[in-house]
C-alpha cells in the first residue's frame, strides 16, 4: 500500500500536467512566429491572437487589417466555448437602395471602390475586447513587435508582387500616385510603413478611443469624405463589438463549434455535415464521383437557404437551429438523386415554421501550452478592401458594404444573392461566409480550423473536416488536398486543378454536372477569376495531445510551433 500511493500521487502529476506545443498558423511566417513566441515568453492564445492579427495588418495588407473586421471563435482550457463578434457595421447614413441609380439599377463600382464602400471597422474593437476578457500580458507588448516591424520593414514575396500590381491602378486611382501603395513593389523590396507604425503605437498607450475618435478617426473619415462616402466621427465613436453564443452541433461524435449570426458559415457548416451524415462519405474515397456529388447536392440546398434566411440577427428573428435540424435537413435532401444533377434553377429555400462574402480574407489558428485555442478569420472583404487608404496612419479600409444585397436577387462580388433580410440598413452588421471553426473530441481541442476565399470558405472549411475524419488525411494533406465547390448560383461546379481525373469529369457532365476545372480567368461563369479554392491554415490535435499544423501552399502561408 506504501508503494501505491506514491504511484497513484505521481500519475496525478504527470495527468494534470500535461501540456500542447503552442503553434500558430497564418498567412504569413513573421505573424506565426511572433504569436510563437508571445506564448513562448509567457502569453496565452489571447495574446497570442492580438499580436498575430497586428502582425498581419502590417506584413499582409491585401486581407489583414485594422481597418476591416472579422470573427473570433475560442475554446478555453477550462472548457468554456465562446465567440465575438467584430464584423463591420453601415454606417449611420446608409439606406437601403444606396447602391442604384435613378432607374433602380447598381451603380458599378458605388459598393466596391471608394469611400462609399466603407464599412465601419472593428478590428481594434475585437481585439481590445479579447484582451479585456482574456489577456494575461500588458497590451503595449503585444502591440510592441508590430510596430517594429512596420517601422524596420518586411520582405514582399514572390505573391504579394503579383497581388499589389494587379491593384496598382486601383491606388493610382483612388490615392494618387505619390501614395505608399501606388509604388512598384517588387519581390525582395522592404517595404516600410513608418506611418502604421505610429498609429499602432498611438492605440497601445491610449486603447481604442484613439482608433475611434480623435486624430486617427478624424483622418480616416477625411479620406472617406474625399472619395465619396458618408461614414461619420459619430459612426466611429459608437462602434461595439459583441459577444455572441456560437453554434454547436454534433458530426458523429465530434462537436462542432462555429461562428453565427451575422456570418453565415456556423449554420451552413452544420446543414452540410448533417446533410451528409447518413452517408458513409468515407467509404466513397477523397473526391470521388459519389462524394463529388454528395457534397455540391449539400451546398446546392444550403446556399439557397442562405440567400433567403440569413442577416444581422439584430436586426431581424432569423432561424438558426431550425435550419439545422435532423427533419428538415433531411427533407432538403429528399429530392437528391445518384443518377442526374438536380438543377439550381428547381431549388429554392426550404420552408421552416419559426420565420416571421472575398477571396482576400485572412485566417489564423493557435493554440497554447494549456489548450486554450482561437480560430480568428478576419478581412477588409476584396484584395485590399475598398482601395482607399489613409495614408497619415497607413492602412486600408475595407469595402464590405458590397456584402449587403444591394438589391433583391443581384449578386456581390462573389457571386452571392441575398435577400430581404440582409439589406442594407444604417448601423446593421453585412452577411458574411467566414466560418472561424473549433472541433472537439471528448470535450477537447481537435481541430482549429478556418479560411479565406468569399463564398468558398465555408466548402473548405466543410471539406477540410472531412479530410481528417472521414479521409484520414494528416493536417498537411487535409489543406493540401484540391477542393470542391458548389454556392446554388451560379450552377457550376468548381474544381481545382487536379481535383478530378478525365473520367469523373465525364461521368459528372453525363449527369448534367456543369463543371469548371481551374484556374479560370474570366467571370463568363458567374464566379470571379480564380486559380484556387481557400488558403486553409488549421492546427490537429490528436488523441495523445500531440499538435500538427497545416499551412496552405496556395498562399505564403507559414506554420510556427514551439516545441
Amino acid at each position: 500500500m506504501k508503494n501505491f500511493i506514491p504511484f497513484i500521487l505521481s500519475f496525478l502529476i504527470i495527468s494534470c500536467d500535461k501540456s500542447y506545443n503552442p503553434a500558430v498558423v497564418s498567412a504569413r511566417k513573421e505573424a506565426s512566429d511572433i504569436g510563437v513566441e508571445i506564448m513562448k515568453n509567457g502569453g496565452n492564445a489571447f495574446d497570442a491572437m492580438v499580436a498575430v492579427h497586428l502582425a498581419l495588418a502590417v506584413t499582409y495588407p491585401i486581407a489583414g487589417n485594422i481597418g476591416g473586421g472579422g470573427f473570433v471563435v475560442y475554446h478555453t482550457s477550462e472548457g468554456e466555448s465562446g465567440s465575438l463578434d467584430f464584423r463591420e457595421k453601415a454606417p449611420g447614413k446608409a439606406f437601403k437602395d444606396m447602391y442604384l441609380d435613378k432607374n433602380g439599377d447598381i451603380i458599378e463600382n458605388m459598393s466596391t471602390l471608394g469611400g462609399a464602400a466603407v464599412g465601419v471597422p472593428g478590428s481594434i474593437s475585437g481585439i481590445f475586447e479579447i484582451h479585456s476578457k482574456f489577456g494575461s500580458l500588458p497590451i503595449e507588448d503585444l502591440f510592441q513587435p508590430s510596430i517594429e516591424l512596420a517601422k524596420n520593414g518586411f520582405i514582399v514575396t514572390k505573391k504579394q508582387e503579383e497581388a499589389l500590381k494587379d491593384k496598382l491602378q486601383d491606388f493610382i486611382n483612388v490615392n494618387g500616385s505619390e501614395s505608399l501603395f501606388s509604388q512598384n513593389y517588387k519581390q525582395g523590396d522592404t517595404l516600410k510603413n513608418i506611418n502604421l507604425s505610429i498609429t499602432l503605437d498611438k492605440i497601445s498607450k491610449n486603447g481604442p478611443k484613439a482608433f475611434y475618435e480623435g486624430e486617427i478617426a478624424e483622418m480616416i473619415i477625411e479620406e472617406i469624405e474625399e472619395s465619396g462616402g458618408i461614414m461619420t466621427v459619430e459612426d466611429l465613436k459608437n462602434y461595439n463589438s459583441v459577444w455572441r453564443d456560437p453554434i454547436k452541433f454534433k458530426y458523429k461524435g465530434l462537436d462542432i463549434i462555429s461562428m453565427p449570426l451575422p456570418s453565415s458559415g456556423g449554420i451552413l457548416l452544420g446543414q452540410l455535415l448533417k446533410a451528409i451524415e447518413g452517408y458513409d462519405i468515407g467509404q466513397f474515397g477523397h473526391n470521388s464521383v459519389e462524394s463529388i456529388q454528395l457534397m455540391v447536392e449539400a451546398e446546392r440546398r444550403a446556399y439557397a437557404d442562405r440567400s433567403f434566411y440569413m442577416g444581422d440577427p439584430d436586426f431581424n428573428k432569423l432561424p438558426v437551429y431550425e435550419l439545422m435540424d435532423d427533419e428538415y435537413v433531411n427533407s432538403r435532401m429528399a429530392s437528391f438523386s445518384w443518377d442526374k444533377a438536380t438543377l439550381s434553377s428547381e431549388v429554392s429555400h426550404g420552408e421552416v415554421k419559426t420565420i416571421e462574402e472575398s477571396d482576400q480574407t485572412t485566417h489564423y489558428s493557435i493554440i497554447d501550452a494549456d489548450g486554450n485555442s482561437v480560430s480568428v478569420t478576419t478581412t477588409l472583404n476584396t484584395n485590399y478592401g475598398s482601395k482607399v487608404f489613409v495614408e497619415e496612419g497607413g492602412f486600408f479600409l475595407n469595402n464590405e458594404m458590397d456584402d449587403f444585397s444591394s438589391k433583391p436577387g443581384y449578386p456581390n462580388s462573389f457571386g452571392l444573392i441575398g435577400s430581404k433580410a440582409n439589406s442594407i440598413e444604417a448601423n446593421k452588421r453585412m452577411l458574411s461566409s467566414m466560418t472561424p471553426t473549433i472541433v472537439l473530441k471528448d470535450k477537447k481541442p481537435s481541430l482549429i480550423v478556418g479560411t479565406p476565399g468569399g463564398s468558398t470558405i465555408i466548402t473548405s472549411v466543410f471539406q477540410t473536416i472531412l479530410n481528417v475524419y472521414e479521409y484520414g488525411m494528416s493536417m498537411q494533406e487535409a489543406v493540401n488536398a484540391p477542393r470542391v465547390h458548389h454556392q446554388w448560383v451560379p450552377d457550376v461546379v468548381i474544381i481545382e486543378e487536379g481535383g478530378i481525373d478525365s473520367v469523373k469529369d465525364s461521368i459528372l457532365k453525363s449527369k448534367n454536372y456543369f463543371v469548371i476545372s481551374l484556374p479560370i480567368k474570366s467571370d463568363s461563369s458567374g464566379m470571379s477569376a480564380r486559380s484556387s479554392i481557400g488558403k486553409v491554415d488549421a492546427i490537429f490535435i490528436d488523441e495523445n495531445g500531440e499538435v500538427s499544423t497545416g499551412a496552405d501552399p496556395r498562399g505564403d502561408d507559414h506554420a510556427s510551433i514551439l516545441k
